[in-house]
């Protein structure tokens, strides 16, 4: 299968797979429990990874922190939650015991040449984070989604379809169960350039051979979360998904460059 050409730079990429480092790569044995920090982060970067992938809350003050959880207690020596904190107040945690919780602005200055996907986590999110990319110019570096068909709307309206997203859960329905790519794309529209789905929910399998080709003939690309075993991810890769997240970010390199599908940055 050929990767389809969405018209976003973001997703158009030269490489043949985007490889996508899940929090930074959260179960690389070298950064464990150090899930979105600077640290994490840094490692993917140094294996050779472009693209980052974060979720962001806000701060009661407005400012954007690279963290999945809506409170500070699971990953923190600290407890509380992100939108009833400052930034000060969230500067006092620790993640793992040595990493303070970054904020998006830190990870774009950090990384330039990099690209993120980025979940919305909670609605007050929305309009920051819509701010943030237009301030920055940054509408080639992100792809954004969200579980919820509301932010995702509110999204799309701020941004006036400059930057990529991913499909709704309900756009994705129409993809899984609908019989051809045209009845699907009427159902679904037209809002949305990426699926990221997981390989399975409970014993469904979301991933099907149809649902790649049906995407594909839309012009949509399928990103699959989150894969950590290698078995998995070159079943994936035979059945031609265009994106891979992992938590394990060295398992996903090795496979890719055993295929020759890893891509040399610079290159």
């Amino acid at each position: 299968m050929v990767t389809p050409r969405t018209g976003f730079a973001y997703l158009d990429d030269p490489g043949p797979v985007l490889a996508f480092a899940h929090r930074g790569g959260a179960y690389h044995p070298e950064v464990e429990g150090l899930e979105n920090t600077l640290a994490a982060f840094r490692h993917a970067a140094s294996l050779g990874y472009r693209y980052l992938e974060t979720d962001v809350h806000v701060t009661r003050d407005g400012v954007l922190l690279a963290f999945h959880d809506t409170v500070l207690d699971r990953v923190t020596d600290r407890r509380g939650e992100i939108a009833a904190l400052t930034l000060a107040e969230v500067r006092e945690a620790l993640v793992g015991g040595r990493e303070s919780v970054p904020t998006l602005a830190e990870l774009f200055d950090a990384f330039p040449e990099a690209r993120f996907n980025i979940d919305l986590k909670a609605e007050g999110a929305v309009p920051v984070l819509a701010d943030f990319i237009s301030a920055r110019e940054a509408w080639d570096r992100v792809l954004v989604g969200s579980f919820s068909r509301r932010r995702t709307a509110r999204f799309r309206s701020l941004t006036g379809g400059r930057v990529p997203t991913c499909a709704t859960p309900v756009e994705i329905a129409a993809f899984r169960l609908l019989p051809s790519a045209r009845l699907a794309a009427l159902v679904a529209g037209r809002g949305f350039a990426a699926f990221q789905v997981p390989h399975r929910r409970s014993r469904v399998r979301i991933v099907t051979p149809g649902f790649v080709r049906r995407a594909h003939a839309a012009g949509r690309q399928v990103h699959v979360w989150t894969i950590d075993e290698a078995e998995e991810i070159g079943e994936l890769l035979d059945r031609g998904v265009d994106g891979i997240f992992t938590d394990r970010t060295d398992i996903l390199r090795d496979v890719l460059v055993r295929r020759g599908l890893w891509r040399v940055p610079g290159r």
